[in-house]
């Protein structure tokens, strides 16, 4: 049995864990995250990379260890260019943890990574033209095309998150821009779509004795099965740009599968996938329609576990 490390670096935790060669993961380890710090993170990361190669049986071979970092990484280097999420530029992530581990380590793109683990150990698998999208805090995704995971010529592809889906009518993004596809259809847009509408319903149960601030995609998608007419109209504004955003990736890349990774992607098919299905038929134009299917993605937290080490075990595809 072949084994590596995965290690999913995340802006409030970083977690890692064994993982073999048909992708089954072992003994996840994680840490808090309480700076960003460069030294700090490394020496974080250090600590759960060590815990797992520690918990495997003392004949076992550690391939190397793979990295998913938030992020836009330089492939040759593992340097981390820019990470909005850690306020990092041109750190050296690769050369730190090599130096600290003694260990081979490949670095990549959190989601990208997410990408390949499913691409290898999930619902992409068999397929040569896949795309995953994380529907989040944010969306991330990435894109597998002609069996080859699309990297751009400065590692930037696969930003799915980052096309404008309401140009100048829509809500504020992070990144300055109006109407992105993040802004409007990620897990926490909801809220947003939830606090627009919030005028035309009064009476609203979402209203009724709830802080704002416990609203979130669970509480709004357990009211829209419910029938409350708030969370309906809020779930079918956000399914409306969601199904926007995919029906342009649908456009740029005519994938065999689009599988909608993080928390609201585990959303039931008959709330989530089926209808979702409909509007993106709806607004898919000039390629044939029907040809893409959509489906919940299958590694949930451990996508990017899987697909870090998939880095060690496979490469990228």
């Amino acid at each position: 049995m072949k084994y590596a490390i995965g290690v999913d670096l995340g802006g409030t935790h970083v977690a890692a864990s064994p993982v073999d060669d048909r992708g089954r993961v072992y003994n996840v380890h994680s840490r808090e995250l309480e700076s960003h710090d460069v030294k700090y993170v490394v020496g974080e990361v250090a600590r759960v990379v060590t815990r797992s190669i520690e918990s495997l049986p003392k004949s076992a071979k550690v391939a190397g260890v793979g990295i998913g970092s938030p992020g836009n990484i330089e492939q040759a280097t593992g340097t981390v260019r820019f990470s909005p999420n850690f306020d990092w530029h041109d750190v050296p992530l690769r050369q730190k943890l090599e130096k600290k581990l003694a260990r081979p380590v490949h670095i990549l793109n959190d989601a990208r990574c997410a990408t390949i683990g499913e691409y290898h150990y999930g619902v992409g698998k068999g397929a040569r033209d896949f795309v995953l999208v994380t529907l989040g805090t944010g969306i991330g995704g990435g894109i597998i095309a002609n069996g080859k995971l699309v990297l751009g010529h400065a590692m930037g592809a696969g930003e799915i998150g980052h096309h404008v889906i309401r140009a100048g009518t829509g809500f504020v993004c992070t990144c300055g821009k109006i109407g992105c596809f993040e802004v409007q259809a990620s897990g926490t847009a909801l809220l947003r779509h939830a606090l627009a509408l919030a005028p035309s319903f009064p009476r609203s149960t979402l209203l009724t004795g709830t802080p704002q601030v416990d609203w979130g995609s669970k509480m709004i998608s357990r009211a829209a099965a419910a029938g409350d007419q708030h969370a309906l109209a809020t779930w079918n504004s956000w399914l409306r740009d969601l199904a926007t955003g995919l029906a342009n990736v649908i456009a740029f890349v005519n994938p065999e599968i689009i599988a909608l990774g993080g928390g609201v992607g585990r959303t039931d098919d008959s709330l989530l996938a089926t209808p979702l299905t409909r509007l993106v038929d709806e607004q898919t134009t000039m390629v044939p329609k029907h040809q893409t299917a959509i489906v919940r993605a299958k590694l949930g937290n451990n996508a990017g576990i899987v697909g870090s080490a998939s880095l060690v075990l496979h490469g990228i595809p």
